[in-house]
C-alpha cells in the first residue's frame, strides 16, 4: 500500500513508518527538519502549507495518508493559541479535504484531552466531549474538521503516548525521563490523582495500519487496556528496569503549577477496537515487555 505519513520524525509518526516499512508498503514521509536513520525517503512539509501538502499528495500518489503530525506542547498551545488551531485543527481539515477530493483514505490522529475527565467510567468513542484547554479544543476541532471534510477518514484517539522512537530504537518521552532519574538515584514524584490509558507507540502504529488496511472509518479509541495512574505507571517502570520502586513517591496534580488544565481521568474504552480487529489491545505490563531492552539498556 502506498502510504504517506505526515510528522514522520515523531514518536507515533516514526513507528508508523518503521511498521509500514517492515510490512512492505510503499512509504513516505514528511518531517519539519531531516530525520537521523529514517529508512525511507522524507520531504520536508509544514503542516500549515496546504498547498504544498496537497502538492505532495498529487506528487506521491499515496492509497492512505496517515496524519500524525500535531502541537503535543499542551502547555505552549495555551500559550499560542492561534498555532495551536492552525496545526491542530485548520490542517488537518485541508489535508482530509485534499484525501477527499482524490479518494484517499485518511487517518488522523487525536487524543484523550478532547474529554473533561470528570467521569469514573472509561470514554467511549460515543461519550460527550468537553475539552478543559486549548489543546483539545484544538484537537476536537480537527476532528470535526476531518469529518466535516467528507474524507474516507478514519479518527484515533490515543492516550499518554510513550515507547521508543521508530527509526533509532531509543526509548524517548516519560520512560525514558523515569529511567534517567532512577538510575540517578534521584526520587520521583508522580501523579496518584490522574488516570489514563497508556498508548505504546509502536503497538498504536501496528493498530492504526491494520484499522485502516481493513478499510475502517469513524472515529475509534486506540489505547492499552490498563487504566491506571503516572505513579502506577512509574513502579512498573521501575521495576522493570530494575531499579528501586521505593524511588517512585506519590505525588498530586495540584503540587505543578502549569499554564493549562489537564483532565484527571481519561481512561479510553478499547471495545471498538478489539471488536474492529477481533483481538484484545495490550495490558501496560504486555507493552512493556515490548520494549523491555530499550528499558534496561
Amino acid at each position: 500500500m502506498r502510504t504517506l505519513v505526515l510528522g514522520a520524525n515523531g514518536q507515533l509518526g516514526s513507528n508508523v513508518v518503521a511498521t509500514a516499512f517492515d510490512r512492505g508498503w510503499d512509504v513516505h514521509g514528511t518531517v519539519r527538519s531531516p530525520p537521523g536513520g529514517a529508512p525511507v525517503e522524507c520531504s520536508r512539509l509544514d503542516v500549515r502549507d496546504a498547498d504544498r501538502a496537497a502538492a505532495l499528495i498529487d506528487e506521491r500518489g499515496p492509497d492512505l495518508v496517515v496524519n500524525c503530525a500535531a502541537m503535543t506542547d499542551v502547555d505552549g498551545c495555551e500559550a499560542d493559541p492561534e498555532r495551536a488551531h492552525a496545526v491542530n485543527a485548520e490542517a488537518p481539515g485541508a489535508l482530509a479535504a485534499a484525501c477527499a477530493e482524490r479518494e484517499i483514505s485518511f487517518v488522523h490522529v487525536s487524543t484523550d484531552y478532547v474529554f473533561d475527565g470528570r467521569d469514573e467510567a472509561p470514554y467511549d468513542e460515543s461519550a460527550e466531549t468537553n475539552p478543559l484547554q486549548v489543546y483539545g479544543e484544538s484537537k476536537l476541532a480537527g476532528e470535526r474538521a476531518v469529518r466535516d471534510a467528507g474524507a474516507d477518514s478514519l479518527v484515533a484517539r490515543l492516550s499518554f503516548v510513550y515507547g521508543t522512537h521508530g527509526f533509532t530504537g531509543e526509548l524517548t518521552g516519560f520512560p525514558a525521563w523515569i529511567r534517567g532519574k532512577l538510575a540517578a538515584g534521584e526520587s520521583v514524584p508522580l501523579f496518584t490523582d490522574q488516570h489514563v490509558t497508556p498508548s505504546r507507540a509502536g503497538q498504536a502504529a501496528a493498530t492504526l495500519l491494520d484499522l485502516a488496511d481493513r478499510g475502517e472509518s469513524g472515529t475509534v479509541h486506540v489505547a492499552s487496556r490498563s487504566c491506571l495512574t503516572p505513579y502506577e505507571f512509574g513502579r512498573l517502570l521501575a521495576h522493570r528496569s530494575g531499579a528501586d520502586p521505593a524511588l517512585v513517591v506519590e505525588g498530586a496534580m495540584d503540587d505543578v503549577d502549569r499554564e493549562a488544565t489537564r483532565p484527571r481521568r481519561t481512561c479510553l474504552d478499547v471495545s471498538a477496537v478489539e471488536a474492529a480487529l477481533g483481538r484484545q489491545q495490550p495490558t501496560t505490563d504486555d507493552d512493556l515487555a515490548a520494549i523491555d531492552e530499550a528499558l534496561t539498556s
